[in-house]
């Protein structure tokens, strides 16, 4: 394995901890800040909006080597995370969210187009899969160890800890990721061109809605697993680790199949999978075994889509990679901000916490729809 690869997973194992470990500890957070489990959420939509403001900016800075661009952004995922750590109030937590996010898409599409420059003829999506690689494994190890320190200690420590975290990302980049050539530059409105063309607004919409679909139920798992599924509070953390495992897998297996297979297949056949593993945790959340294996197919799925969703739009982005790239990641967080505020909705009716995975099969499926029509219009014929 390239070290050059590992270093861009680091940066993306910081970003994954800074995402996903607020649904671990939501509760805490929301005790803390004094508001509810609703309201906290809204916590999980300032990130992801964040996300959305930050990655159009990168055609503003695309003329810089795409290395320097790098480390710009591992700088404000650091300031970000710190600001959260100190966060006094709720609204103060919301602007840290906001700043915390703004690096994330941009950085998944400088490094995502850095993993393909740098990896061998025909191993594209593995390349990228290894980026991803720490954000899956921010999910396996880093979002439970933030469950458990927020336990034990309190939730403000383990974005400390990602603000920490910056400085070796910042010496590994810099010490392993060689200066690559940059994109060639078609202009600012050259970086656009590529929205005339249907097929990467069908992966944008694809992911937005597939996404969205999970993160109605994933947002709030800490709760269903409490008090659907009967589990103990101590017993999320152990929770956390299978989930996060079946990311890591996932994320793997969707990179290795997209290189042997067309990654618009195994990306279709992923995202219908994961309509029906949702529409599943409705009727079967009671049974806890039951939800511990839907939770890992679910989480895997999600992951499984990563490479291949990162892969299209590159390759569909022609003149636009950088904002292509970086336009998987804003779809993705758009998604989280929807689900997240789909997902609460039910509770704030009173419903049961198994009602945010009903609400999200059927976006899951809308976006089994998109991939669908992608396949059978672009990846038959190979037109851009």
């Amino acid at each position: 394995m390239k070290k050059s690869l590992v270093a861009l997973a680091f940066g993306t194992l910081g970003l994954g901890i800074a995402e996903f470990v607020m649904m671990g500890v939501l509760s805490d957070v929301a005790a803390d800040l004094q508001i509810d489990i609703a309201t906290a959420g809204h916590l999980i939509s300032a990130y992801a909006l964040g996300v959305c403001t930050g990655a159009p900016m990168l055609v503003l800075v695309r003329k810089h080597p795409l290395k320097h661009i790098l480390l710009a952004l591992v700088a404000v995922i650091m300031i970000g995370n710190t600001l959260a750590a100190f966060s006094p109030n709720y609204w103060f937590m919301m602007v840290a969210r906001f700043i915390s996010g703004l690096p994330h898409g941009a950085y998944f599409g400088v490094a995502s187009i850095v993993a393909d420059k740098l990896a061998d003829k025909g191993k594209g999506s593995e390349a990228v899969s290894i980026m991803v690689a720490g954000m899956t494994i921010a999910n396996l190890f880093g979002v439970p160890l933030g469950t458990f320190l927020s336990t034990l200690l309190s939730w403000r420590v383990i974005f400390g800890l990602v603000g920490g975290w910056g400085i070796f990302i910042l010496f590994y980049i810099g010490r392993w990721v060689p200066q690559v050539e940059n994109l060639p530059d078609t202009g600012f409105k050259g970086q656009f061109r590529f929205l005339k063309s249907p097929a990467p607004w069908l992966l944008i919409v694809a992911t937005m809605l597939g996404n969205g679909g999970v993160f109605c139920w994933y947002s709030y798992i800490n709760p269903l697993l409490v008090h659907v599924s009967g589990f103990s509070p101590h017993s999320i953390t152990i929770l956390m680790v299978l989930a996060g495992l079946g990311m890591v897998l996932g994320n793997l297996l969707g990179g290795r199949m997209s290189d042997y297979y067309s990654p618009g297949r195994v990306a279709a056949v992923v995202q219908g999978c994961i309509s029906l593993v949702l529409l599943s945790i409705f009727f079967l959340a009671g049974v806890s075994w039951l939800m511990v294996l839907l939770m890992c197919l679910c989480t895997a799925g999600l992951f499984a889509l990563s490479s291949p969703q990162q892969i299209l739009l590159i390759r569909y982005s022609k003149g636009g990679e950088l904002l292509g790239a970086a336009s998987v990641q804003v779809a993705f967080n758009l998604g989280n901000a929807l689900g997240a505020y789909f997902g609460g909705l039910p509770l704030q009716a009173g419903m049961s916490y198994q009602y945010p995975a009903l609400v999200g099969a059927p976006l899951a499926f809308s976006g089994f729809i998109c991939l669908l029509a992608f396949c059978r219009k672009y990846e038959r014929t190979g037109n851009a």
